[in-house]
């Protein structure tokens, strides 16, 4: 079996028990790039980890930054490496204003 690409991780805390977060944070990020994502994987971790890996370069870490991601910023990370041209709609434009 090939991996599809690009490929992105989530790896949650399970002694957290953050799965459905996890597993909330994929499914938007697959509603939003179902074109353009081949992967999303959920990695069960512990330590209270809470990251997300894009082909291996990590666009967020709940341990450098202190709490868990807005969704508008992730998916302008994301779409900033996968779909640069592409606009968020509703979600960028709250973004931008805050």
């Amino acid at each position: 079996m090939t991996t599809k690409t690009p490929r992105m991780e989530i790896e949650y805390c399970t002694q957290c028990r953050w799965l459905l977060r996890g597993a909330w944070t994929a499914q938007e990020l697959l509603t939003t790039f179902q074109d353009e994502l081949g992967e999303v994987a959920l990695v069960p971790g512990t330590g209270g980890v809470f990251e997300v890996r894009l082909d291996g370069e990590t666009l967020y870490s709940r341990a450098q930054s202190k709490g868990f991601p807005e969704l508008p910023a992730l998916k302008r990370l994301v779409r900033d490496r996968i779909a640069p041209h592409r606009s968020l709609g509703h979600s960028e434009k709250r973004g931008e204003a805050g």
